[in-house]
């Protein structure tokens, strides 16, 4: 009897098994149901940990019983993406890239963009001023499957790339609005890497915020934050237009959307502060400025970190270590407190409605998701991070510039 409930258990395990394939999680919510992932925690509690062959800000992605992770070594001439065992952290495969070293913002780092998965195929995204492609991998192997060069990523103050691929149905979706008017997204079949589709993009500041997809009465919409079009909706079957926020944005973006009940949310700023949020209200056609915006916030925002949503509230983590709680019905605070210590690059996670969150100098703080403010614990990574945690199967994994540790749920 005991070994047929244990059977059981490890069948109900499997079916409610949750990936981690792209950056911040499913559809880019940085959201995880997963229990029992410590709110404290030492050195001495990690599974695992693995030195990389370079550094890299990109953030790893989970699928089944695999994690995978780039960096970059050399100032960018030498690129990497390896495959590890999520249980023991032994290396599967690993495959290098060249490159060429380029000029990239202090805070930046040659490998920023995280990979996107489906289980089947693996795809990375690598740019630079002179050159900009797509790699598709096999997941089990490594094999290098296609790449496809899609032009030039072109950063004239010398900031860098950053930006994610992300997957709907068979294609595989990269944003590439840059300096010039030579930007574009392109969506490229993710068997063949042939460009389904591409519209051309006049962005005068390069954007660092990753896309989403959301899917609102019986349409899925690709939601991108931009200078110049502010929010904005495409068809990503097409590329086609939906609806935009002219007006809104004047400043680079960098922090992804953010979906809530029918609302997207998006900000820009600079200098390491955020200088505007607006909250969209979806359903609209063309230039919806003037009918679709709930309400506009243009005080103590985050830059670089996404925001969480979760539950009823909208949870602001600032760069400099402020946590504000908003109603994203209509931006009103719930609570403001200073959170963190130090100055933050990388996103929160919530993890069964605890918020988890890591300094420059790898310090998680962990608060509690609710209408009241409460702190649960803080730790020490051990090395300095900007990346964006995964969590998947009963683990989290941490990657700091040189290591990836291994979290597990207790």
């Amino acid at each position: 009897m005991k070994k047929y409930f244990s059977l059981l258990f490890i069948v109900a395990s499997l079916v409610h098994a949750e990936n981690w394939p792209q950056l911040r999680g499913p559809n880019g919510a940085g959201i995880s149901a997963e229990k029992g992932i410590p709110i404290k925690w030492t050195a001495k509690d990690y599974a695992w940990g693995v030195k990389l062959p370079g550094i890299g800000h990109s953030s790893p992605i989970v699928w089944e019983d695999h994690v995978i992770v780039t960096s970059a070594a050399n100032k960018g001439e030498k690129r990497f993406i390896q495959c590890f065992e999520a249980a023991t952290g032994k290396p599967v495969w690993m495959e290098q890239l060249g490159g060429a070293t380029h000029r990239k913002h202090a805070l930046n780092s040659y490998a920023s963009a995280t990979p996107v998965t489906d289980g089947k195929r693996v795809f990375t995204s690598w740019g630079d001023n002179e050159e900009f492609f797509m790699v598709a991998r096999d997941f089990k192997t490594g094999k290098e499957l296609w790449q496809k060069q899609l032009g030039a990523s072109i950063s004239e103050q010398g900031h860098g790339t950053g930006v994610s691929p992300i997957l709907f149905e068979d294609l595989v979706i990269i944003l590439n609005e840059h300096d010039t008017s030579l930007g574009y997204i392109a969506a490229l079949d993710q068997l063949t890497g042939k460009v389904r589709w591409k519209i051309d993009r006049k962005i005068k500041k390069m954007t660092y915020s990753t896309p989403i997809l959301v899917e609102h009465d019986g349409q899925t919409q690709l939601i991108n934050a931009c200078l110049d079009d502010g929010l904005m909706g495409l068809d990503p079957h097409d590329g086609k237009i939906l609806w935009t926020t002219p007006g809104t944005f004047d400043l680079r973006t960098v922090a992804m959307p953010v979906y809530w009940k029918g609302h997207v949310y998006g900000s820009c700023g600079g200098g390491g502060k955020g200088k505007l949020m607006t909250a969209v209200k979806l359903g609209g056609k063309g230039k919806v400025t003037g009918t679709h915006v709930a309400w506009e916030r243009r005080r103590s925002l985050p830059y670089v970190p996404t925001p969480i949503a979760y539950g009823d509230h909208l949870y602001l983590w600032l760069d400099n270590g402020i946590v504000i709680c908003v109603n994203p019905k209509t931006g009103e605070e719930v609570w403001n407190e200073r959170v963190g210590r130090g100055d933050f690059s990388s996103s929160p996670v919530c993890v069964d409605g605890k918020i988890y969150c890591s300094s420059r100098t790898g310090e998680f703080t962990v608060i509690k998701a609710g209408p009241k403010y409460e702190l649960l614990g803080r730790s020490q990574l051990g090395e300095s991070t900007h990346a964006t945690p995964a969590i998947s199967n009963g683990r989290m994994f941490l990657r700091g510039f040189e290591k990836l540790y291994c979290l597990e749920a207790k």
